[in-house]
């Protein structure tokens, strides 16, 4: 989950690498450090623990002129944050450096085999046994760095993205194992990164390294290589600006990528309606075909499928199972693959666990889409097909406009799987395309409201979030941002199981966050040939919001202070409840967008009260690219 960057040309090296660096520091930022080959031909290493601001302010430029280099900001997963755990590592003779994003499983075996060999390590990591691997092969493949990295690579098992320099090489070799890496192409000049945002200042030219590519990058030329022959990789262009994955005046990216969720959804909803048709881009087999819907995904992305799954199942009746991608991969699961479409959601495209639940799919035979949030990305690759979200660069830790997204793409779905009839499918449309107008409703009452009862909750350490029905996810996803980023110790609920135990933890110094919305049906649900089963939606939905509020009312006689998620003209609610943040009225269906911008709101202006540190929480990056 570290942010790796390179690059060749004729330009200042160091400068574009320090940019390139802060661009990414969302992917790790407990340490950090660079590697320049400087204009004398030596090589010159400074790292340090602590942010990119920490690095720059510890080293003079002047004395780092050079044309090639490459950095690295760190997440740490072998050893403690510190100096000399931050990449770049080195080799004995201190000429090799390398970057690497990812973990090397067997590192113990082949640090005692180095050890053994008279090689001498001063770090804690994995990542430092290969550039002593790659010592080791120099002299047999008579200094030819190429050669050497791929000797050393076939030694490794794990994940890797890696970035190699070598002292009297004018160029760079980069190569990738289960975690993402791109090549940024530009004039004379070439960039190698993690993850776009990195070379997006520099260039909108991107080529996407496939696993097992092994790349030598010069500043004007681009070799690629898979199993040692030569392979042609598609150069892409990037949609987004600079001005997109910047901060726009908000004061984190957290708050911008928030303000941006209508935009989010109506750029995902423009992507795939054209007039009143949806199209996907290909054609899901419906439950008349016998199908059903395996979702797997982790994090956010676990929770948006838990409530695209009552989504799908509400509108289509097409049956859903979804499972923890980290969880599924080590189950004895066994797929009938002819029955199961597969689907993947991750936001990058890069999430380990993710990936690995995608190909155990193709494996049993099933067909599987990605529904993601980057072009080109490894999920892209893997699965049959695709479902790109319209959220545009999420750059804040906690993801927030790429879980709205994913939630439109649900809906999509499950109108374009639902068997209904037209009127009523126009109508769940019109009401969709309202979404982007409800959400900024609920952004306006940020000032006056949400703030007021985020300084309210901002003063206590445990919370409960409680939900029901399509809500309950949306529940589970307020308790994740709050404590992601509030340090908060917050838990979701279904509001019915309170009383299966937690209920012992209830005390007035333990609110409550409650999604009460009413719930109504909406007015195109109101046709002839639907009065059965309106008659008992309606009940459904009555019954919910009764239930839920008698929750409360259960939550309350135990001395829990209740801040309400409720819709505008509910006035019962309030006889029951400490607060209430308001949000439009919806249909059942449609609530969760509302009540999503409601949470990502309370969660942010709660941990901006505790003056935490908002798009970097600590412990956490943005791209889990490791198991």
């Amino acid at each position: 989950m570290c942010g790796i960057v390179g690059y060749v040309g004729e330009r200042e090296a160091l400068p574009i690498i320090l940019e390139s660096l802060k661009r990414i520091e969302y992917r790790g930022y407990d340490s950090c450090g660079v590697f320049v080959l400087l204009e004398d031909g030596n090589p010159k290493l400074h790292k340090d623990a602590g942010t990119i601001d920490h690095l720059k302010k510890n080293l003079s430029e002047s004395e780092y002129r050079g044309n090639v280099a490459i950095g690295h900001t760190r997440w740490a997963t072998h050893g403690e944050p510190s100096k000399r755990n931050a990449h770049p590592h080195l080799d004995g003779k201190g000429e090799i450096a390398v970057v690497h994003n990812g973990i090397i499983e067997n590192y113990q075996h082949i640090k005692e085999e180095l050890l053994n060999q008279g090689y001498e390590f001063v770090s804690e990591t994995d990542t430092e046994v290969i550039p002593h691997l790659i010592n080791l092969s120099l002299k047999k493949f008579n200094w030819q760095l190429k050669e050497a990295v791929r000797e050393a690579l076939a030694r490794l098992k794990g994940s890797y993205a890696i970035i190699v320099a070598e002292k009297g090489f004018e160029g760079l070799v980069a190569a990738r194992n289960e975690s993402p890496l791109i090549i940024g192409v530009g004039d004379r000049e070439n960039f190698i990164a993690s993850d776009v945002p990195a070379v997006l200042e520099q260039t909108n030219r991107v080529i996407y390294l496939e696993e097992g590519d092994l790349a030598v990058v010069k500043k004007d030329s681009i070799y690629i290589e898979n199993g040692g022959v030569e392979v042609r990789r598609e150069e892409r262009l990037i949609p987004w600006t600079i001005e997109d994955a910047e901060k726009g005046g908000y004061e984190h990216f957290m708050l911008k990528e928030i303000h941006e969720e209508p935009r989010a959804i109506m750029d995902t909803l423009r992507g795939y309606l054209a007039e009143d048709r949806i199209n996907l881009g290909f054609e899901l087999e419906g439950n008349a075909k016998g199908k059903s819907i395996l979702m797997v995904a982790c994090g956010t992305s676990y929770y948006a499928t838990l409530c695209g799954k009552q989504i799908i199942e509400n509108l289509a009746r097409v049956p859903v199972q979804v499972e923890l991608a980290s969880e599924f991969n080590y189950s004895d699961f066994v797929l009938d693959g002819t029955n199961i479409i597969a689907m993947a959601i991750t936001q990058s495209g890069e999430t380990a666990d993710t990936l690995m639940a995608l190909k155990k799919a193709k494996r049993y035979g099933s067909k599987t889409v990605a529904i993601t949030n980057v072009l080109g990305s490894s999920a892209t690759r893997i699965a049959d097909e695709t479902i790109y979200t319209g959220a545009g660069p999420e750059i804040g830790v906690a993801a927030t406009k790429s879980f709205v997204a994913q939630l439109v793409i649900f809906y999509l779905l499950g109108l374009s799987l639902a068997k209904m009839p037209e009127s009523e499918f126009r109508g769940y449309l019109e009401e969709l395309r309202g979404m982007p107008k409800i959400a900024q409703i609920v952004l306006d009452e940020e000032d006056t409201n949400i703030q007021r009862h985020a300084r309210y909750l901002s003063k206590y350490e445990h919370a409960f979030f409680v939900g029901r029905g399509v809500n309950l996810p949306i529940a589970l996803e307020g308790a994740l941002k709050l404590k992601e980023i509030s340090y908060i110790h917050a838990e979701g609920y279904a509001a019915g199981e309170l009383k299966h135990g937690p209920f012992a933890l209830l005390t007035e110094d333990t609110p409550v966050v409650a999604i009460l919305t009413r719930q109504p049906l909406g007015k195109f649900d109101q046709q002839p040939f639907k009065k059965s089963l309106i008659k008992n939606a309606t009940q459904a939905s009555q019954n919910i919001y009764e239930k839920t509020l008698g929750n409360v009312k259960e939550i309350k006689a135990r001395g829990s202070p209740v801040i309400a998620i409720a819709e505008e003209g509910d006035e019962e609610v309030e006889k029951y409840v400490d607060a209430v943040i308001r949000v439009p009225e919806t249909s059942t269906i449609f609530s969760p967008i509302p009540n999503t911008v409601a949470l990502h709101l309370l969660a942010y202006w709660t941990a901006k009260e505790r003056g935490c540190e908002i798009d970097k929480p600590r412990n956490l990056a943005k791209s889990v690219t490791v198991e």
